[in-house]
């Protein structure tokens, strides 16, 4: 193996999960990529996505390959509540929110279910988890129960209450969280009654 190929294959094994443009920088192009693939020393996951075939694989995995090739997305809703532990449901879907008018990813995998999100809504409440060699952007817990309220026809209103309970029951949000989130998502009067009889 050159050492070309010996440094790409160093660089993928720290990462686990690596897209073929983060080799700008390095000393190498997309081809070393698809021929270390092509020889069987890494695998291609999809187009331009590669993984260390020695990483074990991480309960995260749809999440990390969903994220790589999702950069600018947010795991929201369905996909955040289980992510911080609100649920117990796992979803088929990874649930992703982009801003509204930007690119829409197009995949066949992972099933992808794609949010639109005004810009304030979008930028409000995002954390970065590091996870298996990748990272995660996942709003945070509050923000995730306000989205729920205002999507309440994509989860359920049962969803939003039992994960607004869960929250706050665990000490994953304060009620000042919550409150803040409310009002970024605009949903305000639709927790109201919910978060008083928390108090």
């Amino acid at each position: 193996m050159s050492r070309k190929a010996e440094h790409i294959g160093a660089f993928v094994q720290e990462r686990t999960l690596v897209r073929s443009n983060e080799l700008k920088g390095l000393p190498a192009s997309r081809s070393h990529l698809w021929n270390l693939a092509k020889a069987g020393k890494i695998e291609r996951v999809g187009h331009g996505l590669y993984r260390s075939k020695e990483a074990p694989l991480s309960a995260y995995e749809t999440l990390l390959e969903t994220a790589k090739r999702v950069p600018r997305g947010v795991l929201c809703l369905s996909s955040a509540l289980r992510y911080h532990e609100l649920t117990s449901e796992n979803p088929f879907e990874v649930w992703l929110a982009i801003e509204r008018g930007s690119w829409t990813p197009k995949m066949d995998y992972p099933p992808v279910r794609i949010v639109h999100y005004s810009k304030a809504t979008f930028e409000f409440g995002i954390e970065s988890h590091s996870v298996d060699g990748g990272t995660l952007r996942v709003y945070s817990p509050a923000k995730t129960v306000a989205d729920c309220f205002k999507f309440r026809s994509k989860v359920g209103i049962e969803t939003a209450i039992q994960a607004l309970r869960a929250a706050y029951r665990e000490k994953k949000a304060s009620m000042d969280d919550l409150w803040d989130a409310a009002k970024v998502c605009r949903v305000v009067n639709v927790m109201r009654p919910y978060m008083e009889s928390l108090i």
